[in-house]
Order: structure tokens, then sequence, then C-alpha cells
């Protein structure tokens, strides 16, 4: 039977392995991507200077939801994070999806983010 944390470090060593070619600039910041049980977080990053240049999740107060951990949550998240990245100047990003599998809640932000107006 394979345990959550076994499940987290496999996840954390796919990450590892996609991060050595995803970096973000300040022409492309990275869309980064982290997903817990309850809530889903995303921020631009701009590895060259490490900073975070815009962030959204399901605890934002411009938000306002009863439940952050499903799908429709995560779309809303995606459409916030790429409304922010327009106000500052950035329309094209990568996408780093910090290892999970693309579909679900992942698929979903990027739909939301995609819609909205960003390009990856």
């Amino acid at each position: 039977m394979i345990t959550k944390q076994d499940k987290n470090a496999v996840r954390k060593k796919r990450h590892q392995h996609v991060r050595r070619r995803v970096f973000g600039t300040n022409e492309r910041p990275r869309l980064n991507v982290f997903r817990s049980s309850k809530h889903i977080y995303a921020q631009l990053i701009n590895d060259e200077e490490g900073k975070t240049i815009v962030s959204s999740s399901t605890v934002d107060k411009e938000l306002a939801l009863d439940k952050g951990g499903n799908i429709d949550a995560a779309k809303k998240v995606g459409e916030l994070i790429a409304k922010r990245a327009l106000e500052k100047g950035y329309d094209t990003v990568i996408f780093d999806r910090g290892g999970y599998l693309y579909h679900g809640r992942i698929k979903a932000l990027a739909d939301g983010a995609r819609e909205a107006g960003l390009k990856f």
C-alpha cells in the first residue's frame, strides 16, 4: 500500500526533475502550482531574481470561497492569477505543475488562466 508520504516523495522527485529545465525569467515568469487537500495556490515567479511577482490562492479574501479543494475553486484561482499577471504586464508564462499529474484541479487552474488571457 502506498502511503501519503510516499506519494508526496515521488511528487517531489518528479518536480525536481522538471525544475532542472523549467526556469522563469523576467519576460516569461514561471507559474508555479501547489495543491493541498483543502486549498490550491499559484504563484508567478521570476527565478532570475528569486522573487514572487504575483500570487493567488483559495484562501484569498478576494475570492471568498466556501470550499477551496474542488475544481471550481481551482478554476477561479487560475482566472485570478491571470488577471493579476495581466495587470502587472505579463501575458506569457511557463507552466510548472509542481510534479502533480495534469488533470483535475491542476488542469482546471491552467484552463482558467488560459481563458483569462495567459499564454503558455
